[in-house]
């Protein structure tokens, strides 16, 4: 399971949840929709996975307490009829049910649910690189959504570029400045493309500032795919 090399918000929340424990709320909807033109496979941890063809949505019931929660599309799969296979984005260990988090490039709604003081801490990040575009708002009773709709796959810089995606570069590099493995680093020219585009979504892993936004627990959601 591939988690990302930074120390956030959710990571803090994770620790916070340990000692105090979740609300006693049970679970907040998420209404996963493809509203691209071409099917995706969502993907979701917790949940597992579903084919989605143009127009079809997946309910999925998430509990409340969950933190380092996912949702992603995946595109270009192929799945046998016992769910094993392969995806050009976004596959989660060849499987249609996933278990683990996707490969980039993938587009990231990331969520950690009644946390500190019971609010829902939730972002969009491109740390994996960028997939499809993405829409993660509220349905009720917060009001403040996120957005990643700019063409980032057909402006990808040529070092960045992938089957199907933009990668972020770190998958590409691996190096210090771009992974923050040490805990200090800062923006790269590679960052600002992607925060250029979508201002509120994560750009490199210590963007935390701009791109973590919150919601009271017990908050329902939606995430569309190219909304």
């Amino acid at each position: 399971m591939r988690f990302h090399k930074r120390l956030t918000v959710l990571s803090i929340l994770w620790i916070t949840t340990l000692c105090f424990g979740p609300s006693t709320i049970s679970a907040a909807r998420f209404d996963i929709r493809n509203n691209c033109p071409f099917t995706v496979w969502a993907a979701a941890v917790p949940g597992g996975g579903r084919q989605l063809n143009g127009g079809e949505s997946w309910p999925l019931d998430v509990n409340a307490g969950t933190t380092g929660g996912r949702v992603w599309a995946r595109t270009g799969c192929n799945f046998d009829a016992s769910g094993h296979g392969s995806c050009q984005t976004g596959d989660c260990g060849g499987l249609l049910e996933c278990q683990a988090y996707g490969q980039p490039p993938n587009t990231l709604a990331e969520f950690g649910l009644n946390q500190f003081n019971n609010l829902d801490f939730i972002d969009i990040s491109l740390v994996d690189g960028f997939n499809v575009a993405m829409d993660f708002s509220p349905t009720s009773p917060c009001e403040r959504g996120i957005q990643c709709t700019a063409d980032i796959n057909g402006q990808c810089p040529n070092e960045l570029k992938a089957p199907g995606g933009c990668n972020n570069p770190c998958t590409v590099f691996k190096t210090d400045e771009y992974c923050c493995n040490s805990g200090s680093c800062g923006p790269t020219d590679f960052s600002r493309f992607f925060k250029e585009r979508c201002p509120d979504a994560y750009s490199y892993p210590k963007d935390d500032a701009t791109s973590t936004f919150t919601c009271p627990g017990g908050t329902n959601y939606k995430v569309v795919f190219c909304p």
